[in-house]
């Protein structure tokens, strides 16, 4: 389900950037997910220690505000093909940032696992008609930076929010993003839009949806998986991503040829190889 949600993703930013720009839907995005979980919040504040509110904060900042307006700042410039590509290294930077930062312990099987995975994911677009383009490359380094905040947080959230429930984490930190979300809006003149004008409203859906099942439920999601099956596991739902752009091409009446087939294997292998435990 994560990877099905953030696989659309990628969909609802296009539409969104096709008449905002990407500093609106990130921030209609966030806003959209601090509305919604409002009514915890104010729970979440009353519940959570208050020695645990500025690491819930954090947590948000680098899960969730900063990755949303890198990746809309990227696919301005960048195809979404390479978007999700780049988006695949966040099992590797998962693993590098643990094993720096956080005594992480891994296993040679659950790195090559990985690698595997990360190869077939790389090998998908070329099996593609298309080809990608790399006009913009330079805008890449914003999905680079957005998948170590990716990995830096799967390891705050495992480490030290353990106790504390993923529904609090995430209407804790969404609502404290509200102001800053209207500021943002409101300095980059999107109150003053005709919002009735043709094609905004499309691109405000798109952008609220992307907020509410993109971001609200899918990181209340992905704080319980990576409390119940850990860090890296959880961080490898970024190998679902190209299913889910390939179901959208079936239902747009692309084809899906063997190549594509045989990357997909070869994605399968690496989430079970990384997944796989040691029989003791």
């Amino acid at each position: 389900m994560l990877s099905l949600i953030w696989g659309s993703s990628f969909i609802l930013m296009k539409i969104g950037l096709q008449h905002l720009t990407a500093y609106d839907v990130a921030s209609i995005r966030i806003l959209s997910a601090g509305i919604v979980l409002l009514p915890f919040a104010r729970t979440a504040w009353k519940q959570v220690p208050r020695n645990k509110v500025g690491t819930v904060i954090i947590a948000g900042l680098v899960g969730n505000f900063f990755p949303a307006f890198l990746y809309c700042i990227a696919e301005v410039k960048i195809d979404s093909s390479l978007a999700a590509i780049l988006n695949a290294l966040t099992p590797l930077c998962t693993i590098v940032i643990g094993v720096i930062f956080f005594q992480l312990r891994t296993t040679t099987a659950k790195i090559i696992g990985v690698l595997i995975g990360f190869f077939g994911l790389v090998l998908l677009p070329f099996a593609q008609r298309e080809q990608i383009n790399f006009t913009n490359f330079g805008y890449s380094t914003l999905v680079l930076i957005a998948t170590l905040c990716y990995g830096l947080n799967g390891h705050i959230v495992n480490r030290y929010l353990r106790d504390i429930s993923s529904l609090q984490i995430a209407a804790l930190s969404f609502s404290s993003f509200i102001p800053i979300c209207v500021l943002i809006l409101a300095f980059n003149g999107f109150f003053k839009l005709d919002i009735l004008h043709d094609g905004i409203p499309f691109s405000v859906l798109a952008s609220v949806v992307l907020g509410i099942m993109g971001t609200a439920i899918a990181t209340i999601w992905f704080y319980m998986l990576v409390k119940s099956a850990g860090t890296i596991f959880a961080s490898l739902v970024t190998y679902g991503i190209p299913f889910t752009a390939i179901i959208w091409g079936f239902l747009y009446g692309e084809s899906i040829n063997l190549l594509e087939m045989l990357c997909l294997a070869l994605i399968l292998a690496g989430v079970y190889l990384s997944s796989k435990q040691k029989n003791k």
